[in-house]
């Protein structure tokens, strides 16, 4: 019996064993041949009385400005940490006694966001920022948690598709920080050895073709890869993933009609649902999908994968500099999903209860500046402004010591990046692959009831995923009556 490894919520940032075992806390080494100098502020500007990340939510001191967040995918002291260490330089170059401090919460998504809903209505916790996923940007707004914020915060250099998931009521109530959106992974290595004379795939595919290539893999009397059991995985657990991948599929049978409208009221007809549904079994049916796909998660999914249990992977962008830590060029490819791919990523907002506000919001703009956006691009996230991606002139040299030498990332002197790395130093597949995903990305469904809509929808996909799963029809019908009963319209 395989040893599976287990991971609790989205699985970000907890990918086990020989993928993550390789990346795990080595953000700081392996990115400072890109000119992203932060982590040389780790010993030189963290004040006193500052909190390291993963501290528990203790109330602030004196003059801190509190950041509460999930965890960080790119490590311990990874970007997000780097990026407040070099807002405190500023502030002390500026002999402010204002300080900022991260706070990661533990646990799921889901129980990230009950810990800062808990949090945010009973004031047990200062929170100044609070970095919510984009899904939650509603719930906050419409319960009063979060406050608005003035719109010359977010502007036109913003992705446009990432802007508007800060917005709801007419108002702006948060900045995006981080992106995701959701891509094709493939295994060159695999398709090389069935034959296939072009394994570029970054102009993207159609799901049929993604299916022709899955048989040309597994093509009768044609030895199959080590390790090789399906065609592709992605996250079907029961969780929110489940709800990511319906959603795909639900808007790409559909032509992007979603479940709700702007003000977040029902609006699907039975039909549309039993097109997705029909969409979700094709894409999940037995004969191409690893078994494991409808218990995993982003961790588990990532590990089959990269151990050459599949040929084609659905993930985050993350996952590109993760994959590269023990595949090679050669042997990875990424491309755009076929069909609708969903917008991720996570926006910080200004807490309802915070009493240093207007130093809040000089934080929340110096950590989507330019700058800040163009290091998390270059540490792994999706950047949420188009000048990250295309103008060679913004660097992450926001936190940039004078003078310092940039130490090697081990001993031997090696690099221990092995991410691809065009010319200007950003992921190889950013501009041209990336950006353009991000761009014509489609959101989940907009409500302050988005708790309550995730649940429901998962938990009746489920059935699809059962060893006697209902027709199309029968499954639409009871989904669209128990989404009839959560969402209002």
């Amino acid at each position: 019996m395989r040893r599976r490894l287990r991971t609790s919520g989205r699985g970000r940032g907890r990918v086990q064993g020989r993928v993550h075992g390789r990346v795990h806390g080595r953000l700081s080494g392996r990115v400072y041949g890109y000119g992203l100098a932060l982590a040389l502020l780790l010993t030189a500007c963290t004040g006193g009385g500052q909190a390291g990340p993963g501290a528990t939510a203790t109330p602030g001191a004196s003059g801190d400005i509190v950041v509460a967040s999930g965890r960080d995918v790119t490590g311990k002291g990874g970007i997000r940490q780097q990026l407040i260490d070099a807002w405190n330089a500023q502030q002390d170059r500026e002999h402010s006694d204002v300080h900022a401090r991260l706070v990661e919460l533990p646990g799921s998504a889901d129980q990230q966001r009950s810990q800062l809903l808990g949090a945010l209505q009973s004031g047990s916790a200062q929170y100044d920022v609070v970095n919510l996923d984009v899904t939650w940007v509603p719930e906050f707004a419409a319960a009063h948690l979060i406050r608005p914020l003035p719109d010359a915060l977010v502007g036109a250099d913003v992705i446009k598709s990432v802007a508007s998931t800060a917005r709801w009521g007419g108002k702006l109530y948060a900045v995006p920080f981080n992106s995701d959106v959701g891509l094709l992974y493939y295994r060159r290595d695999h398709l090389k050895q069935a034959h296939v004379q072009d394994t570029d795939l970054s102009k993207g595919i159609t799901w049929r073709q993604l299916r022709d290539l899955i048989d040309a893999v597994e093509a009768p009397g044609r030895s199959r890869p080590k390790r090789y059991e399906k065609g592709w995985t992605t996250q079907l657990g029961p969780y929110e993933g489940r709800t990511v991948n319906g959603i795909e599929a639900f808007l790409s049978a559909t032509d992007g009609a979603g479940l709700t409208d702007e003000n977040g009221r029902y609006t699907a007809t039975v039909q549309q649902l039993t097109d997705g549904i029909a969409e979700l079994r094709a894409r999940t049916q037995g004969a191409y999908t690893l078994g494991d796909a409808v218990r995993s998660d982003e961790g588990e999914s990532l590990t089959d994968f990269a151990d050459g249990r599949t040929a084609f992977l659905r993930h985050w962008p993350y996952a590109y500099r993760t994959l590269h830590q023990s595949l090679t060029d050669a042997q990875l490819g990424v491309a755009p999903l076929p069909g609708r791919a969903v917008l991720g990523g996570q926006n910080l907002a200004l807490a309802g209860s915070s009493q240093q506000a207007d130093k809040a919001k000089e934080l929340i703009r110096f950590l989507t500046s330019r700058e800040s956006e163009r290091c998390l691009l270059d540490a792994g996230f999706a950047a949420t402004r188009e000048s990250a991606y295309t103008a060679d002139d913004v660097t992450c040299g926001v936190a940039r010591t004078p003078g310092a030498a940039s130490p090697s990332a081990s001993p031997s002197g090696e690099s221990a990046d092995r991410m691809p790395r065009d010319d200007h130093g950003r992921p190889a597949y950013a501009r041209t692959i990336l950006l353009p995903a991000l761009r014509r990305a489609v959101q989940r469904p907009r409500t302050p009831l988005y708790g309550a809509f995730t649940q429901t929808f998962a938990t009746e996909l489920g059935t699809l995923f059962t060893d006697d799963p209902p027709g199309d029809a029968e499954l639409a019908a009871e989904l669209d009556k128990e989404l009839r009963k959560v969402l209002p319209g």
